[in-house]
């Protein structure tokens, strides 16, 4: 059970229905995270345009959940592994790109470039060098594209510490950060 209450969506009103609604339309189910943003609609409201603006960005759908499997994996999120491992594989990972992800490795050198650099960004808090932004260059992205991974661990360091703080019940396959293989 979460540490914070999580809205019901058929009782919520004003701001916060009006966001659990678009969860809802977008999602087709309210995620238990977002029942419990809910209680600060500015919290919720924050989360989703940040990650909406970024779902428009440069970088693909795939990426960004091994992104967030990778953040996830370093921060002890199993809400956030588990949601992303999910998302994965609606997006087309399979199973051993997702384990793959989780410990830094992509499928081929640019995706495990942009895992590597996105974990010197944690490991660093930021603090990255110029060799780590020439690395996660070379591979190949813009940097618009390191402008993105950077977004993208800050977004997901958000969720992570959101869920861990909260203990946010996890509704979906439950995963744990103690269980690679």
């Amino acid at each position: 059970m979460s540490r914070l209450h999580a809205v019901d969506p058929s009782t919520a009103t004003g701001k916060t229905k009006e966001l659990l609604d678009a969860v809802k339309g977008k999602l087709g189910l309210v995620p238990n995270m977002t029942r419990v943003m809910a209680t600060s609609p500015a919290v919720l409201e924050s989360y989703l345009a940040f990650s909406g603006a970024l779902g428009r960005g440069l970088l693909d759908a795939k990426i960004r959940e091994q992104l967030a499997l990778v953040t996830a994996q370093e921060n002890h999120c199993d809400y956030c592994l588990s949601a992303h491992t999910a998302i994965g594989k609606m997006v087309g990972l399979d199973q051993q790109q997702i384990v793959a992800s989780r410990g830094g490795n992509g499928s081929n050198p640019k995706t495990t470039a942009a895992l590597t650099f996105a974990k010197r960004v944690l490991e660093t808090k930021g603090q990255v060098t110029d060799a780590d932004l020439g690395e996660v260059s070379n591979a190949g992205f813009s940097e618009g594209e390191i402008a993105e991974i950077i977004a993208h661990v800050a977004l997901n360091v958000f969720t992570n510490y959101f869920n861990v703080a909260t203990e946010v019940e996890i509704d979906f396959p439950q995963i744990s950060y103690a269980e690679i293989a």
